[in-house]
């Protein structure tokens, strides 16, 4: 089944649709100010797919791309940022699309990036990983997970789907609460009624992982929405200042990073 993207270019980059046989995958939000921002500036969440690059919390927040416009070269996307460049050639198959990635930067330099993506689900939706698969629950968590909260710890740790007691693989409703967490695997799977979605993300000696955001009205605590993010990651943490040694992508000494996402509409994924 293909799959057919529309990304905005002079606006961060971000995807704006992500469509297979009718359906919208892509979850937005009216945020005209989105239109009108600079580097620097609070994040507008807009919704869509955003390129968090190279940190997603943290300064800057979101990262340092979705503020610029990127400009065409060749068949790539490519955004200028102040310590690297990103370029994105997207293309389909069948069945399926491929996004390739190229960060070029000095080497040593280190990063975390990630396919930001808010769906729209509903709350009979789960997210299908490997179970087993190393978890890392972060602070929005912590009034669920209050016993287990070692003092000044920045996160948790346990094992997809039930980290520390909390079932993360089902949506379910509204229920105030909003959870963070990094999965240990470079693969994962949608399931909402019959419609199904994949990821699978391919990044030769660098860290991958699979975030999820899941906020079920919880977040942000003024005018609280709901919105799901299932996130495939270069890097295990969303704080770069956070990340230990083998927690972010490095850049060698050839001077770049490269890294294909492959997204897949209604296949067999169990």
């Amino acid at each position: 089944m293909p799959l057919d993207i529309v990304t905005d270019p002079a606006h961060g980059g971000r995807w704006t649709s992500l469509r297979s046989a009718g359906r919208e995958w892509l979850w937005r939000r009216e945020a005209p100010e989105r239109d009108n921002v600079t580097p620097g500036d609070a994040f507008v969440d807009a919704g869509g797919l955003e390129e968090c690059v190279p940190t997603i919390r943290g300064d800057p927040d979101h990262g340092d791309a979705w503020s610029r416009s990127w400009t065409r070269e060749g068949e790539a996307d490519v955004v200028h940022c102040d310590r690297f460049t990103l370029a994105r050639t997207v293309r389909a198959t069948t069945g399926a699309a491929v996004a390739e990635y190229v960060l070029s930067a000095d080497p040593g330099f280190r990063f975390v990036w990630a396919a930001h993506a808010l769906l729209d689900l509903s709350d009979r939706a789960a997210v299908h990983i490997r179970d087993g698969a190393r978890a890392r629950l972060f602070p929005e968590a912590a009034p669920l997970l209050d016993r287990v909260w070692p003092r000044g710890a920045a996160w948790v740790e346990g094992d997809w789907p039930v980290p520390c007691g909390l079932r993360l693989d089902r949506l379910g409703p509204d229920d105030g609460t909003a959870v963070g967490a990094v999965v240990d695997a470079s693969r994962c799977c949608v399931h909402d009624g019959e419609d199904r979605l994949s990821f699978a993300l391919e990044a030769d000696g660098e860290p991958v992982s699979i975030a999820l955001w899941r906020n079920l009205g919880g977040f942000p605590i003024q005018h609280p929405y709901r919105s799901t993010g299932v996130e495939p990651m270069l890097g295990r943490v969303f704080d770069l200042a956070e990340a230990g040694p083998d927690d972010a992508a490095r850049v060698s000494a050839s001077g770049e990073v490269r890294w294909r996402l492959t997204l897949t509409a209604n296949c067999r994924c169990d």
